[in-house]
């Protein structure tokens, strides 16, 4: 699934490619670049799911926590999100690429992939993702695709 996500974000962010596609012709093109019907099903909920998520309620209640409140993982959380995942959101939080409701929305597409691995390259792509389809995180998206760019070519730790 994170293979789709990832084709699907370079594939129609990074080439400026049209942004609106019918499901149809997607699912098509996915199935034509060697993806299982289940797992595109499964991406596009997914995507579904993380536009859903701007207009939640629970953003609502993450607005009015603190910015100073510290986050305390579920054991589920823990278990997806390595201690060095979970320090690079803090580290992320801390230089402002993150704010509690998109650490929030981070976390919960973490939770929504059915994967069984997820590393800490993977977590840089959901966050890559989640701050480009948030309105108004411009200038984040910027810093965490300048991290992830950089990183890549090995110049950032």
């Amino acid at each position: 699934m994170m293979d789709i996500l990832m084709y699907l974000f370079e594939t129609y962010v990074h080439s400026d490619a049209e942004l609106q596609v019918d499901q149809d012709e997607l699912e098509d093109e996915l199935l034509r670049a060697g993806f299982r019907q289940k797992d595109i099903y499964k991406a596009l909920l997914w995507l579904e799911d993380l536009a859903a998520l701007q207009n939640s309620e629970q953003q609502s209640a993450i607005q009015m926590s603190a910015s100073t409140s510290t986050r305390i993982y579920t054991q589920q959380e823990m278990s997806r999100l390595s201690v060095q995942s979970r320090g690079f959101i803090m580290f992320l939080e801390q230089v402002g690429v993150l704010t509690t409701e998109t650490r929030e929305m981070v976390i919960d597409r973490v939770m929504g992939l059915e994967t069984s691995e997820f590393e800490l390259d993977d977590l840089k792509w959901i966050i890559l993702m989640v701050l480009f389809n948030v309105p108004g995180n411009e200038n984040a998206y910027t810093l965490m695709e300048e991290l992830v760019y950089t990183t890549e070519q090995g110049i950032v730790h």
